[in-house]
């Protein structure tokens, strides 16, 4: 265990180099590059001194090499517009989305694993076909016309639950204003989620179904409902758990399109925001924590598949 977790750990060292590495040239050597941080209104003079400033005259090179050795030492720098430091804003914003992405994600394992195991009970039965019906919907509208569909409803019609944001305006947390502002940017992006975690489930729960062990069991007495969640769906859920460490970076992703639908301030509109500011140095924080996350979260989800299946082994 310790050599896995050794080696791929170096992988993801490699990765993120890599992934920084691409991103920086690709930032430097794009029409405008960082430079158009400086407004074209000033004069020339101010412009050289600005760029000066932020270390602009330099060569590209230099400039990565000196920002990775910032980066080594926990500091991402400060933003090019106002100058304040990256480093803070960028773990509240990540703490945000990560209250985003692991409500989305409970809520979609919860409901999408107990619709494949209903489904795959049912197999071809009215339950069958109306859940693979709205999963073939569910994969064909978009995100963000779902994200305004439910605010418009649930928010101006129906005046059920807030529209943005994370709290309540009054201030000071409470957990049933948290749970107010969640429930529909939440549901959102699992919606996005669960087509493919219930045809998934579905899928590998019809094979395991199938298996004589389970035949055998069957032939000894043993309840259908312990069939199923004792012995199928065990053998099923390495596959299902494969699904999930697919899921999490498509979170992500989806992050970004429902924070800005929601107005919540997270990772994904931070990412947005920099992008449209041209504040190419919380761009590229933002991009290697993205990339940090989904390496780790990738780790633990396959150090779990030895807990599930004891025939796995990381040598």
């Amino acid at each position: 265990m310790l050599t896995f977790l050794g080696r791929r750990l170096g992988q993801g060292v490699l990765v993120l180099v890599l992934i920084s590495l691409v991103t920086f040239f690709l930032i430097n050597l794009a029409p405008g590059g960082p430079s158009a941080a400086a407004r074209f209104e000033t004069t020339a003079e101010e412009r050289a001194a600005l760029s000066k400033q932020l270390g602009l005259d330099l060569p590209v090179t230099t400039r990565y090499v000196n920002w990775a050795g910032d980066v080594l030492h926990g500091d991402f720098g400060v933003t090019l517009n106002g100058g304040q430091p990256i480093g803070p804003m960028v773990r509240q914003r990540l703490w945000n989305t990560a209250q985003l992405g692991l409500s989305a994600l409970v809520l979609s394992v919860v409901v999408g694993v107990s619709l494949g195991i209903l489904t795959a009970m049912r197999r071809n039965s009215p339950l069958d076909h109306l859940v693979n019906a709205l999963s073939t919907l569910g994969m064909s509208i978009p995100d963000f016309w779902t994200g305004i569909m439910a605010i418009l409803l649930f928010s101006v019609t129906w005046k059920l639950l807030p529209s943005s944001g994370l709290y309540d305006a009054s201030g000071g947390f409470s957990f049933t204003g948290w749970l107010r502002h969640m429930i529909l940017p939440a549901s959102v992006l699992a919606f996005v989620m669960l087509p493919n975690l219930v045809r998934f489930t579905r899928s590998s729960l019809l094979e395991v179904l199938s298996t004589d062990y389970l035949r055998t069991a069957r032939a000894k007495g043993v309840q259908e409902r312990q069939v199923i969640l004792k012995h199928a769906l065990r053998n099923a859920l390495v596959p299902i758990l494969a699904m999930i460490g697919l899921i999490l970076p498509a979170l992500l992703s989806g992050s970004v399109i429902v924070e800005s639908v929601f107005g919540l301030p997270g990772m994904g509109r931070l990412a947005v925001d920099a992008a449209l500011g041209r504040d190419y140095n919380t761009i590229m924080a933002v991009t290697l924590v993205a990339g940090a996350v989904v390496i780790v979260t990738n780790l633990l989800v396959d150090m779990t598949y030895s807990l599930i299946d004891p025939r796995i082994r990381h040598d």
